[in-house]
């Protein structure tokens, strides 16, 4: 009995304590005006006298269709890249379901020349092809979560066309074994009862999308927001007393703004990809800093532009000292961290011109623009002083060696040159007294 009452009461407690959250409150607040005003805009509409065209309802299709295709093909090619199996999924489930709305809208157009009674009629592709998109989306969060990811794109492929195949079949099979399209109920409130059942699949995909975890955090937002959008359009679709009226075209508007957001979420989400794509192309894997590919291209802009200034630049190369000796007594796991840590100073230390690079193995580069002998002599100094500083075992050092345009060559291989005979000559130099000769942390 006790226990009965504790738990009503913990109950009871979570409630109040969630009404007072303001940040918990403002979320459903935000929802409960959204889905009054949602309801609000649909029996309006229900009760007036705005109606659509057959003409209407072809530009829209055509609309969807277009976007659906165009999906399609964005998401093979994310595919190709990523295997991301969501998106190769829905790729198929899209071009099948703008081929049936195609072939539906065909058809509606000899059905309407019989007569008016298929305006009462809800059309047997728009229920096939909806259910069907909805039964992709659960499907795709479904593989997603609890299938093994395969490294053979021919299995991945297999695999998504197994799933679409036997959700297109089962979809399928289960209305075209219906004697007739089913009428709409005009006196009741629920026009087209048989929409709850696409509308509670999207209703399921959108949860599950908004609390799964997709490969790409933008491409799962995208995939909730048409998965809520196409349960609008079943909502608004439920009170549709006959074809072409208000909550029809509502309906069709939404699910054709759900094809449209799925489309250029895919678009946004291809240009993070090409961004990151052309980021690792051009910067080093370990350390984040420029590789050689972007050190030559930097220097051949630097060269441009000095020749054209008539102003000098500076190269410094930078040799860890002891990398393998670090390797050999701590492990490489370290001597990757003491890469890093040197390159964590590099950047930090220099002007946001300058571009710090991972010349190759243990040897580093910096490219200072418009900067002469001098100021590359106070700048190697800064990174000295922050290298002393420096707390973390074991201790770094580094050599340095400068190359100035043009006093030490005209190119990008005759500069770095320049600078490595500097850098080493200065490296075998104990001892020395020199701004280039050590750059070390005496700790």
């Amino acid at each position: 009995m006790f226990g009965f009452w504790g738990e009503i009461v913990g109950i009871w407690a979570k409630i109040v304590g969630f009404v007072r959250n303001e940040r918990a409150r403002l979320p459903v607040a935000i929802s409960v005006a959204g889905v009054l005003a949602f309801s609000a805009s649909i029996f309006w509409l229900r009760t007036s006298s705005f109606s659509g065209t057959a003409q209407n309802y072809l530009y829209l299709e055509i609309c969807g269709t277009l976007l659906s295709f165009c999906y399609a093909a964005n998401a093979v090619v994310r595919f190709r890249g990523t295997h991301d199996r969501t998106a190769l999924i829905l790729a198929f489930g899209f071009v099948l379901c703008a081929i049936l709305e195609t072939i539906g809208y065909l058809n509606l157009v000899s059905f309407l020349a019989n007569g008016p009674v298929w305006l009462y009629r809800v059309p047997m592709s728009w229920m096939v092809s909806r259910t069907l998109l909805g039964v992709l989306l659960l499907a795709a969060l479904v593989v997603e979560r609890h299938m093994p990811t395969s490294r053979q794109p021919s299995r991945e492929l297999a695999a998504a066309l197994l799933v679409v195949a036997g959700g297109a079949y089962l979809t399928s099979a289960a209305f075209l074994a219906a004697p007739a399209a089913p009428l709409t109920h005009s006196a009741s409130i629920f026009s087209r009862p048989w929409e709850l059942l696409p509308g509670v699949l999207f209703a399921l995909a959108a949860y599950g999308y908004r609390r799964g975890r997709h490969q790409s955090a933008q491409f799962g937002n995208a995939l909730f927001v048409v998965a809520l959008l196409n349960a609008a359009c079943h909502a608004a679709a439920l009170f549709s007393r006959e074809l072409f009226d208000g909550p029809f075209f509502a309906a069709e508007l939404l699910k054709t703004l759900s094809y449209a957001v799925m489309f250029f979420g895919a678009l946004l989400d291809q240009a993070r990809l090409f961004e990151q794509v052309r980021r690792m192309a051009v910067s080093d894997s370990l350390t984040g800093l420029a590789n050689y590919r972007r050190l030559i291209a930097v220097m051949e802009a630097e060269l441009d532009r000095s020749r054209r200034t008539g102003r000098s630049f500076s190269v410094v190369l930078l040799d860890m000292d002891g990398l393998k000796a670090i390797n050999d007594q701590h492990g490489h796991l370290v001597g990757s961290r003491a890469l890093c840590r040197l390159a964590n100073v590099l950047r930090v230390n220099s002007r946001s011109m300058d571009t710090p690079a991972r010349y190759g193995g243990d040897e580093f580069a910096l490219v200072l623009p418009e900067t002469s002998a001098q100021v590359a002599e106070l700048l190697v100094q800064r990174i000295r002083e922050r290298l002393a500083q420096d707390t973390e075992k074991p201790p770094l050092s580094a050599s340095a060696g400068a190359a100035v345009y043009p006093a030490d060559g005209e190119t990008p291989e005759k500069l770095l040159a320049a600078a490595d005979r500097a850098l080493y000559g200065m490296k075998n130099r104990r001892g020395s007294l020199h701004t280039f000769s050590r750059i070390a942390a005496c700790l």
